[in-house]
């Protein structure tokens, strides 16, 4: 494989998803046996729900303590494209869920939980997703960080929008829980990096596995919690689940193209729109709804990872026309 244009390191050699060890590549594998786990001992590992935000806490560290001062500069270069990306995130994939929740007739609160991941902000697998993909690693991590700030508002506006006319949506409280969870760990992982960049190098190779670990966790426990409903729920939600994730990616593709992009830009602005912080989802569902509305969470992460890397896999064998900055040559 050849080496990247950029000498620096990328996002996809540091990233709580990068392809560097069994754990990480094998990701959806290891989420399905995560499942099973949860599945089998739904009695253990119930009381282990108010482990979920602090098991977050600890990816979004992972994240914000790979992005740099140069990451930020990047957004205020390309605010159109990024203004792009936003609108196309927080303006689809709330809506999309909410549609197939509607046109499947899923209960209300498995209909919060589709809404939830479609609020939430740009996956954290999705900068690595989009290295595989020949696309613009650094319009990717632009993205995501962008999106991850504005989820603090937008996410419970948005699930607020969408889905209190069939359950309450304590809005106030979800602002409480993503400052908690998504922005204070993030700022924190920044100012680590930026203070004790050095010391930070020396531990960065176990982040990565350690984020992988503790999304495993949060699946495996809502997956117990949610022992009792798996059968009745039955593949209406896992089709949704399918159709949400597949509809943001061709949408994400193609809005991308009718505002003039090019195919670089086109393949990263549908995997950032595609791919989800469905933990961001889980969490917030486990927090403020009925347990069930962290289900269609724990699929999409599951999903998600799955259908990102069979995408990745097709993009990687078709060199797009033009390179990116950042590109994967």
């Amino acid at each position: 494989m050849a080496t990247p244009s950029n000498p620096k390191k990328t996002i996809a050699d540091e990233h709580p998803a990068a392809p560097g060890s069994i754990l990480t590549r094998l990701f959806p594998l290891w989420a399905l046996l995560a499942g099973l786990i949860g599945f089998s001992i739904p009695e253990t590992l119930s009381g282990w729900r108010a482990a979920v935000m602090p098991l977050l806490g600890v990816v979004m560290f992972g994240m914000g303590a790979t992005l740099r001062a140069d990451d930020f500069l990047a957004i205020a270069r390309r605010p159109a494209l990024i203004g792009l990306g936003m609108c196309l995130q927080f303006g689809l994939m709330p809506l999309i869920g909410w549609i197939v929740a509607q046109v499947l007739a899923l209960p209300p609160e498995l209909l919060v939980g589709m809404v939830l991941v479609g609020a939430a902000p740009g996956g954290t697998a999705s900068n690595v997703i989009c290295y595989l993909a020949r696309g613009d690693v650094a319009l990717s991590i632009s993205l995501t960080a962008t999106s991850t700030l504005l989820a603090v508002v937008l996410t419970p506006w948005l699930t607020w929008l969408y889905a209190d006319a069939w359950v309450a949506v304590p809005v106030g409280e979800m602002l409480r829980s993503i400052a908690l969870v998504v922005l204070l760990p993030v700022i924190t992982g920044v100012a680590v990096n930026r203070l004790a960049g050095r010391w930070l190098r020396r531990v960065q190779s176990w982040m990565p596995s350690l984020s992988v670990l503790a999304i495993l966790t949060i699946i495996a426990i809502v997956v117990a919690l949610n022992a009792g409903r798996l059968a009745g729920v039955g593949l209406g939600l896992v089709a949704a689940v399918m159709l949400h994730n597949g509809l943001g990616l061709t949408l994400g593709y193609w809005g991308a193209r009718v505002f003039g992009q090019d195919e670089i830009r086109a393949r990263t602005l549908a995997i950032e729109v595609g791919m989800q912080n469905s933990g961001l989802a889980v969490a917030l569902a486990l927090k403020s709804f009925p347990v069930a509305a962290a289900l269609p969470g724990a699929l999409f992460s599951v999903w998600h990872n799955l259908s990102g890397a069979m995408l990745a896999t097709w993009w990687s064998g078709r060199v797009p026309t033009q390179a990116g900055s950042n590109a994967r040559p």
